[in-house]
């Protein structure tokens, strides 16, 4: 009887109140080591984040170059453009185009940018040649280099810039004030493509970034 007795009593080992604890101790280890890991990657994945993100605002420049060539965007120049063929070109007096001109920076940069002249009428087959000016209000030299694209994207591959500041560094000293060229032309074709026949006005625009110290742009914007 009394051994009955004792074994009603006995508590059913997955009631027993140190297997209770020990099981929530082993839960709790586990739970807290998964959150160190969590922790931890998502550390790492902000960290990864961060240096991707400081590595593509250095590289910001030359990809947008690598990129407008490869595919002819916001009328990248084609760089291989024949003597002979700006030589011979016959403008189309029959068309006129009108080029806008803006200009912005970016910022960090704290040049002062603007274009000389709002708006150029050219033919197709036409050469021109307009202006921006910079100037550098601080005390302390600033170099800078620019991106630009042109508006209508369409317009773009019809677009060519024969001298231009675009892609290359540009260093000013305290309180200097350059005047920049861009020497250009519409390519006669653009008169003959039916998907410009209403395109009767375009904008050229620059944007001018500050050039970090230890960049080395030179092997890439070789033309």
């Amino acid at each position: 009887m009394m051994f009955k007795a004792l074994f009603k009593v006995r508590p059913i080992c997955g009631q027993c109140p140190l297997n209770s604890m020990f099981n929530k101790c082993t839960y709790n280890t586990s739970s807290n080591s998964e959150q160190k890991k969590r922790i931890r990657s998502t550390v790492y994945y902000l960290s990864s984040v961060g240096v991707l993100t400081v590595g593509l605002s250095y590289a910001a420049v030359p990809l947008y170059k690598m990129f407008c060539q490869a595919f002819s965007y916001g009328g990248t120049l084609n760089h291989n453009i024949e003597d002979s063929k700006v030589e011979t070109m016959t403008p189309n007096r029959n068309r006129e185009i009108k080029v806008h001109f803006t200009a912005d920076t970016s910022s960090s940069m704290q040049w002062s940018f603007k274009p000389l002249q709002n708006e150029i009428r050219v033919a197709p087959g036409e050469t021109a040649l307009a202006f921006y000016t910079a100037k550098n209000p601080l005390d302390k030299p600033i170099t800078g280099i620019s991106t630009y694209n042109v508006v209508p994207f369409e317009a773009g591959q019809y677009f060519n810039k024969i001298q231009c500041f675009c892609f290359e560094e540009q260093q000013l000293n305290p309180n200097e004030e350059v005047d920049m060229p861009v020497f250009f032309f519409i390519d006669p074709e653009y008169a003959t493509d039916p998907k410009m026949e209403n395109i009767d006005d375009i904008t050229l625009s620059y944007t001018f970034f500050e050039a970090k110290q230890g960049m080395d742009l030179s092997n890439i914007f070789k033309h």
